[in-house]
């Protein structure tokens, strides 16, 4: 049964349902243009999707048609009329950082449905999940630079270990904005589906990672964040050893089993 979580703010809606999170910035007067209210929901939603060990993975998108604008510098820079979120804003480190995925991402994967705009903030949100679904008539642009700003959410260092560096380059330096197809063709989002698809196709994609076995996802993406930048003989010895750890699991031996009986494996996370 779906359930809406305490974690949620007035801009950022949190709900489990089994062992996904969905994640919904809704702001939707402001095309879900980010506001302390907002980033302060992300900020716990994110560390709650990392901590709940029922939580295998989140899903990340924007109410009403769009994925988010960028940022709302009056909104981000006025306290919350929330009491609760003014007191999660003063007691969580960088929440800023946290709730735009630029410190703390979690360790369980994050899929973007993306619709509408998801513009500067957005797209800077989009760069820090794992798989990303757009729908035909997204937009995704990185615009700091041509209002003389600069990408402050990670993508003038994340962009180009993402994408090829001269799609990265062209996005961070024009300042111009991508369709969906454009984007998919750089390799900044995994596919593109019809308008009104996009969470959908999310969810079909996180109800497939959650089938997975958690260890097993979890270890991947962490050899894949801390081999990053290593020589390939280094790499291959944390991922050696992460990856053993995984191997003498019971859920190495649960999938075992569960392909000898034909049968749907249960994953216990041990």
């Amino acid at each position: 049964m779906a359930e809406l979580l305490h974690v949620s703010t007035p801009h950022c809606h949190v709900i489990k349902d089994g062992s996904i999170v969905t994640v919904t910035m809704h702001r939707p007067e402001a095309r879900n243009a980010l506001s302390t209210d907002m980033l302060v929901g992300l900020a716990d939603a994110f560390g709650y999707i990392d901590s709940e060990p029922q939580v295998r993975v989140g899903i990340l998108t924007g109410a009403d048609g769009a994925f988010c604008s960028g940022a709302d510098l009056k909104a981000m820079g006025t306290p919350s009329e929330d009491p609760r979120v003014r007191r999660r804003a003063a007691e969580i480190e960088d929440f800023h950082w946290k709730g735009l995925l630029r410190q703390a991402r979690p360790s369980k994967p994050l899929v973007a449905a993306v619709e509408g705009p998801a513009v500067a903030g957005g797209t800077e949100l989009v760069a820090g999940t794992d798989i990303r679904i757009a729908a035909r008539g997204a937009t995704f642009g990185l615009y700091e630079a041509r209002r003389g700003l600069f990408p402050m959410g990670g993508c003038a260092v994340r962009l180009a270990r993402q994408i090829p560096y001269t799609h990265a380059m062209d996005m961070l330096l024009t300042g111009r904005s991508y369709t969906a197809r454009e984007a998919a063709d750089i390799g900044l989002v995994t596919r593109v589906v019809p308008d009104g698809a996009a969470m959908d196709a999310a969810r079909t994609a996180a109800e497939a990672i959650a089938a997975c076995g958690p260890l097993a996802v979890q270890a991947i993406l962490r050899v894949h964040r801390e081999t990053e930048g290593m020589a390939e003989e280094e790499a291959l010895r944390v991922s050696d050893r992460v990856g053993w750890q995984v191997m003498a699991s019971d859920d190495a031996k649960e999938g075992a089993r569960a392909f000898a009986e034909k049968r749907a494996a249960r994953f216990t996370g041990t």
